[in-house]
């Protein structure tokens, strides 16, 4: 398995919370709350490639949507407010759903990715 470099991985990184404001500004309603929901995995995710950048794709689409549910559920008790604009307050179970699409769309943005860089020899 090949290592991922950090700048393009620290790049969709920002590209994506740049996506997740700009659709919450935008737009409003359930679309724009679950896109945010999708797009709240996706960081999650390429901090998972950033700190293990050969990790597989699959590997990191399950931690990264584990951690996202993991913040979900914690929202059943109470979140201390200095942390609620990043964790959320209140538990909502599509939110569950929309995490899991956020780590699929990842995980098949990333094995794409892999699979078009040339493969070094040596």
């Amino acid at each position: 398995m090949s290592c991922v470099p950090r700048l393009p991985v620290a790049l969709a990184a920002a590209l994506t919370i740049a996506a997740g404001l700009g659709v919450r500004l935008l737009w409003d309603g359930p679309v724009s709350k679950y896109a945010g929901d999708a797009l709240y995995t996706v960081p999650i995710y390429t901090l998972v490639v950033l700190a293990r950048p050969s990790v597989r794709p699959w590997a990191a689409a399950l931690v990264s949507a584990g951690l996202s549910w993991a913040i979900e559920f914690a929202q059943l008790g109470e979140i201390p407010a200095v942390l609620r604009p990043v964790l959320g307050s209140t538990f909502n179970p599509p939110d569950l759903l929309w995490y899991a699409v956020g780590a699929a769309a990842a995980w098949a943005a990333h094995t794409l990715w892999l699979r078009q860089r040339p493969v070094a020899s040596g």
